[in-house]
């Protein structure tokens, strides 16, 4: 609707009036807009867990080569004068050839120590063939599948040949003596590591791998074709698993400056801080630092492996720094292999990323395989040579005065660079570089307060961070942590921990074995810990104890359920939900925690969280109570009482109002079902009985003749559809409402449903498909036969039945089920169907025929889908296809079907009985159902495992799962809504504008007074008879409800946005509906006369509308009772009740009021009390007694003076204070009216009237405080509709004589409407609902010709 643009901007729309009336909408709490009900209830997916080492590996043999032949140059090597001499930094000339031999051979042992303590080492010194090839051969052998080291120095022999040869001597050193790499490879074996320290050393590596791949092909061939002769000969190992290290390219000499030693590469990979040293100081930036020379650096004071002196200091920032160069620059799993499998492979590639640095400077370029990406200009050497500078500059004065040597700054300034990178908060970027250092930080007590809590900092931004950090490698540290007793620690770790298992939960089996798991039972039992810890250190236990023995044992011994009972009480909810979901895995199919938990009568205690306010809370204790009954060891009659006890307090929940909560509930159930699965299948059969023998048709039964064709489109509980095409729906409808129960399948002589015998169930294509699987519609009980058990069934019959005490709790289990199974929101019936069925069915199989006919008389099932009406119209005119009159069906053979039935097409799915039974490949293949061939009987005592396996393992509902998302997602972040700056803030506000807008333009014209309202700015067909009809308080919408359905239209632009249906069962209907938040993002609320209550999102907006949540607001609606005052006024109300349908349907349907302030929601109808449901708690708050003998029909409440006002079925109207009790809450009854009230409204303000009408259309003014009205006006007979304007004083009448009148506050008709605006001019039908708009002088109109139209005041008043 067009506004004038110069109301918009008129001076009366002040702006602090603006902002005021913002506040209002801001602070207006919103309904059913938590996770549980914007999310799916499931788990996250698992990130692929690349971090644990598959195969962590060991290094535990190396064999030094050394080829030096002191004294004698290589004849292809032309050496400078003056050369680098220095091998493993001594000088061979300095002593005799062979003691120089050995002693740089012991060296270079020596070296390779300090990375590698543990390994064997075995030097060969100047060796020949043979002794390389008994050295290799033997460290292999011992070395079994560990990795081998091979180190060659080939500087007194040439250089490797292109066929891929290195050299070693004869035994006289006479000659030189080829060794092809070939041979190497098959002594080595694999896995292996080579260094090369030669001159060309990359053609090595060349070879290396041209021979690699030769064997795999030879392999591959030997594999393919066995006669071949390379199959007969041993198999050469695979190469796959060997590393190379090589000193310079295939092309190049090794450096011989010489300042530098003559094995630069190998004094690189072992000696790495020594040559880094020596290295800077040759360097021209070195001079910066005055006072060092190569002698002071012989003298920097330390050990390698102390972190507190100058040398080690350095080493450490080293490792921290290749470390983090290496994790940057290579691609992870690369990383993962070199970096993170092998501490010596660690350290060699480590020093080798420095060997590359240092040795490109002399144009000599390392090669490794794995081949790495260049990293020597990596920014982080600058922090290295910053560190190295800071640390010389010193050296003088602490050698020479002997003054403290002062710690570097790197790891502080590196913790520094990781927080602000933490601060900037942006989503998408790279992953902050300092990550490895951090993890190098945990190990020093000085920084590691401050890297925890960076580090929980880093976790918080979700599952991909806890990956990177896995990554990395910090896991052995944090597990390592736990040992520490440190307090402040405490809070830290216990994030950290929670944030690693809620991403990865197998890391359960590790702290167990570290006894990481007293630590976290340890935080629980502090009290003096905060919630939020506890409730993490809970949850970590809750994941050590899930499905891990191991893990409930431990924490069993460490006295958890002790403790966890302690705090079932806390006032922290998530606290609640966590120790009761932990408590609910500690005894799932552990029997001794079980024990213990009855010893602490925890069943008890967890009863008082049945009623916790918090639904997540509720569930958590239903979830922990169904393991509990689920356990599957042997009962005793102690613990059968437990579980009738649990069985009976759980039954509570029936009617809880949050669906999490029910479907947890179903899954509780159907443990106890499992357990005592005999007793069930008794009932059930039971259940069965009475139904057949029960004729009266219910509702479901009575559809016309034209909908017993089943369609395939039809589940059996009519599953929701939503339907977003404009065309007409109502084919859809049709079809959707069918139901392919065996009702619809076999047709006997007298057209009421075939008798339930297992024999027709059989052949029924209800059976003809998977058993309670979820992608099915079928099922041997149909929804219509469960929901007419659930309404048939009497105690008495049922208790006589069987001789067992008891009897009535399993009795009442299956009524809940049954109860459940018609449940308004879909997964919750789903569960509680696959409950059910799965009972049925074993009943069923178990009280089978003896003997079952050959395959061939039953390859044909009832058809899925008729194609040919003919058959239909033939079985119910006389011989039905399934005979079942025999009164024994329960041992009927089961009939052949006749021939002449075969439908025109086959359905596609039609599996034997014989061969491949239609459940069977439901069960395990051990337990034989079916195929034990034609004649024998299918016998039920074979192995009860297999199908009881299958109803637990089917049935979860994920709630633990996504509960732990939580601590997998940002705990820290502001929430979007919160953020000022977010879309969705911004949506909002944008909103609440709007609102502000619309409340001041329309209240300017309805302050005018309005005096016409019969401008038609609407008209359209509706594609059903509107029953209700809700202006959108705010924008351009109007939902129109007809029977089952929903429409959408745009009242504005005149257009259908939307039309879905509701999903309430084929004999209710739609009867009331409410805009919940409609101030902010928009919920629709309807109420159905069973008593159901479902909310949708997403409609009228180009999305597929969804089911937020559905519960039964109330239960067991009576038929009405109306009041009989006198003749006159009752025929009236009669007339009026049958024209509107509502006296076969059973009076008021459900009436509700909605309090957005309060989010209470009032609900009444069809009983004798009003119910009021807290939407925040999800549970029913209150039950005020009407004290009335007759339906409620209208429902209006005030929230500022907690007031409810009631219409009645008798004519009365009732006042009630819901802050008082029951039995006075009552605070005035009204009885002026004889008939019928249509409508009781109770205006908002301080000193509000109640105004009331009567289907008589006498309207009465109510002052709350006083007995008698105030004032009276009479208005049209045969009211079927009236509203009342909020704002505008007016209200209007619907008749079912086809007229609607507006009347003004003192009782003046200014509109009289009976034709439509329009060509036609055609004759209004008789009205059957209206309804005004909140805020603006709009009046909806429903009426009984399908058509929808709006009036407004005149146009010049808008």
């Amino acid at each position: 609707m067009k506004m004038d643009s110069d109301l918009l901007h008129s001076p009366a729309v002040g702006l602090a009036e603006e902002e005021e009336a913002d506040m209002n909408d801001w602070k207006l709490p919103l309904a059913f807009m938590k996770k549980r009900h914007s999310e799916k209830i499931e788990g996250s997916k698992a990130l692929a867990q690349s971090w644990r080492m598959k195969d962590r590996m060991k290094t535990v043999s190396v064999a030094l080569v050394l080829c030096l032949n002191v004294g004698v140059d290589p004849p292809d090597v032309v050496k400078t004068s003056p050369c680098a001499r220095l091998e493993c930094w001594i000088d061979p000339l300095s002593m005799s050839p062979q003691k120089a031999l050995e002693t740089i051979g012991a060296n270079l042992q020596k070296q390779y120590e300090n990375w590698q303590p543990r390994a064997r080492y075995k030097q060969s010194l100047d060796p020949t063939v043979d002794e390389v090839k008994k050295l290799c051969t033997s460290l292999r052998r011992n070395a079994k599948e560990e990795r081998v080291l091979f180190h060659y120095n080939g500087h007194g022999v040439p250089r490797p040949t292109v066929n891929g040869e290195i050299w070693v001597f004869n035994k006289n050193y006479t000659q030189y003596i080829p060794l092809s790499i070939y041979d190497l490879q098959t002594w080595m074996g694999s896995p292996s590591i080579f260094v090369y320290d030669c001159s060309n050393a990359g053609i090595i590596v060349k070879s290396f791998k041209q021979f690699a791949l030769q064997r795999e092909q030879e392999l591959e061939v030997a594999a393919i074709n066995p006669s071949h002769p390379l199959a007969q000969m041993p198999l050469p190992p695979s190469m796959k698993n060997c590393i190379q290290l090589a000193a310079c390219e295939a092309s190049e000499l090794l450096p011989m400056n010489p300042d530098l030693p003559a094995d630069l590469f190998t004094s690189c990979l072992t000696t790495p801080i020594k040559i880094a040293l020596r290295w800077f100081c040759m360097q021209k930036s070195a001079k910066l630092v005055p006072g060092v020379t190569l002698d002071l650096i012989e003298k920097i004071p330390g050990r390698l492996n102390d972190r507190r002196t100058p040398l080690g200091e350095l080493n450490w920032i080293f490792t921290a720094i290749t470390d983090t160069i290496a994790w940057n620059v290579l691609p992870r799993d690369l990383f993962q292999k070199l970096f993170r499998q092998d501490l010596l492979v660690a350290s060699l590639f480590r020093n080798f990323l420095l060997a590359e640095r240092i040795m490109r400077s002399y144009n000599c370029t390392p090669v490794s395989s794995p081949r790495l990406p260049p990293t020597y200009m990596h920014a982080m050497w600058q922090a290295w040579d910053l560190a190295v500078d800071i640390c010389l500059s010193q050296l003088p004065t602490i050698i020479e005065e002997g003054t403290a040597f002062r710690h570097s700054p790197f790891f502080a300034e590196q913790l520094t660079a990781f927080q602000v990178w933490l601060t900037m908060g942006v989503e998408n970027r790279n992953p902050p570089e300092q990550l490895p250092i951090v993890l190098q930080v945990l190990l020093s007590q000085v920084h590691r307060l401050r890297a925890l809590d960076l580090l929980g900092r880093f976790l918080d931004l979700g599952p991909w961070a806890v990956s990177l950090a896995l990554s990395v490698g910090i896991f052995p540290y944090v597990l390592k942590l736990l040992q520490s007793s440190a307090r402040e620690l405490r809070p830290l770790l216990v994030f950290i921990w929670a944030k690693i298992l809620a991403v990865d939960s197998s890391c359960q089996a590790d702290l167990v074995k570290d006894n990481g798991h007293k630590y976290f039972l340890s935080v629980l039992a502090d009290s003096y810990m905060p919630a939020e810890h506890r409730t993490m250190a809970v949850f970590i236990l809750a994941v050590i104890v899930n499905s891990y023995n191991t893990g409930q044992e431990a924490c069993l011994q460490g006295n958890l359920i002790a403790n966890c009972l302690e705090q079932l009480s806390d006032p922290h909810p998530l606290l609640r939900q966590w120790v009761a979901i932990c408590l609910g895995r500690i005894w799932q199919n552990f029997d001794p925690a079980r024990w213990c938990g009855v010893r602490d009568s925890a069943h008890e205690k967890l009863y008082t969280l049945l009623s916790d306010p918090i639904p997540e809370v509720r569930c958590a204790a239903v979830f922990a109570l169904g393991t509990f009954v689920g356990n599957s060891a042997e009962r005793t009659d102690h613990s059968t009482t437990i579980d009738h006890n649990v069985a009976m307090m759980l039954a509570q929940l029936i009617n809880d109002g949050s669906p999490v909560v029910r479907k947890e509930l179903v899954v509780a159930l159907s443990h106890l079902v499992v357990q005592y699965e005999s007793n069930f299948c008794t009932v059930a059969l039971q259940f069965i009985e009475e139904e057949k023998n029960y004729t009266v048709p219910s509702p479901a039964n009575t559809a016309e003749p034209g909908n017993l064709t089943p369609v395939r489109d039809s589940p059996a509980i009519p599953r929701l559809r939503s339907v977003n095409s404009y065309t007409n729906i109502r084919a859809a409808t049709t079809a959707r409402n069918l139901n392919k129960s065996l009702q619809n399948l076999n047709l006997n002589e007298e057209g009421g449903p075939a008798a339930f015998s297992p024999g027709n169930l059989s052949t029924s294509s209800s059976a003809s498909s998977t058993l309670g699987s979820p992608d099915n519609d079928e099922y041997i009980l149909s929804f219509e036969t469960i929901d007419k058990m659930r309404r048939v069934s009497s105690y008495s019959s049922l208790n006589s039945l069987i001789g067992v005490s008891f009897n009535s709790v399993y009795t009442q289990i299956w009524r809940v089920l049954l109860h459940l199974a018609a449940d308004p929101f879909p997964e919750v019936s789903d569960l509680a169907m696959k409950v059910l069925n799965s009972i049925a069915y074993k009943a069923t199989m178990n009280a089978r025929p003896q003997r079952i006919l050959d395959s061939g008389s039953l390859t044909q099932s009832a058809p899925a889908s008729p194609t040919s009406k003919g058959t239909h119209i033939h079985q119910a005119s006389g011989s039905p296809p399934m005979p079942s009159t025999s009164s024994s069906s329960l041992t009927n053979e089961v009939p052949k079907p006749p021939a002449r039935e075969q439908p025109a097409t086959r359905p596609p799915y039609t599996p034997t009985l014989g061969g491949q039974a239609p459940h069977s490949h439901q069960f395990p293949r051990t337990r034989k159902m079916f195929d034990k061939g034609p004649e024998q009987a299918a016998e039920d005592g074979d192995e009860p495992g297999g199908h009881r396996n299958y109803i637990s393992a089917a049935l979860q509902t994920g709630l633990c799962d996504w509960s732990a998302k939580y601590f997998a997602q940002p705990v820290m972040k502001i929430p979007e809504e919160h953020d000022l700056e977010s879309q969705v803030r911004m949506e909002r506000q944008w909103r609440f504008l709007r609102n502000t807008r619309v409340r001041k333009q329309s209240r300017i014209i309805t302050q005018r007074g309005v005096s016409r309202l019969d401008d038609q700015i609407f008209i359209n067909r509706n594609p059903g008879v509107p029953s209700v009809v809700k202006f959108h308080p705010f924008n351009t919408c109007i939902a129109v409800a007809d029977k089952d359905s929903i429409c959408f239209w745009d009242w504005e632009k005149g257009e259908r946005l939307d039309y879905f249906y509701n999903g309430n069962p084929r004999y209710t209907r739609i009867t009331a509906m409410e805009y919940l938040n409609g101030h902010d993002c928009s919920l629709l609320l309807t109420a159905t006369d069973d008593g159901a209550l479902r909310i949708w999102k997403n409609f009228a907006d180009q999305k597929n509308p969804e089911m937020v949540t559905a519960w039964q607001g109330l239960s067991d609606m009576l038929p009405t009772t109306r009041g009989q005052p006198s003749a006159s006024t009752h025929s009236l109300a009669r007339r009026v009740s049958i024209y509107l349908d509502r006296s076969k349907q059973g009076g008021a349907g459900m009436v509700v009021d909605w309090e957005q302030e309060t989010g209470l929601l009032m609900t009444s109808g069809d009983v004798r009390v009003i119910r009021i449901w807290d939407t925040d708690r999800e549970m029913k708050v209150q039950d005020i007694p009407t004290g009335a003998d007759s339906c409620v029909t209208s429902l209006s409440c005030d929230s500022k003076r907690s007031l409810i006002v009631a219409g009645l079925g008798d004519g009365s109207v009732r006042v009630f204070d819901r802050r008082m009790g029951p039995n006075e809450c009552r605070v005035m009854t009204y009885r002026e009216h004889g008939a019928w009230v249509v409508k009781a409204h109770i205006q908002k303000e301080t000193d509000g009237q109640v105004i009331s009408v009567s289907v008589n259309g006498d309207v009465r003014f109510f002052e709350p405080r006083t007995p008698d009205s105030i004032n009276m006006l009479q208005t049209v007979k045969g009211l079927t509709a009236l509203d009342i304007h909020p704002q505008a004083n007016l209200f209007a009448c619907g008749s079912m004589n086809q007229f609607i009148a507006v009347y003004n506050a003192n009782g003046d008709v200014i509109s009289n409407i009976k034709y439509y605006d329009g060509f036609m001019g055609q004759r209004i039908g008789a009205i059957s609902c209206l309804a005004f708009h909140p805020n603006w002088p709009h009046l909806a109109v429903g009426s009984n010709d399908y058509y929808m139209s709006i009036y407004s005041a005149e146009k010049r008043l808008r």
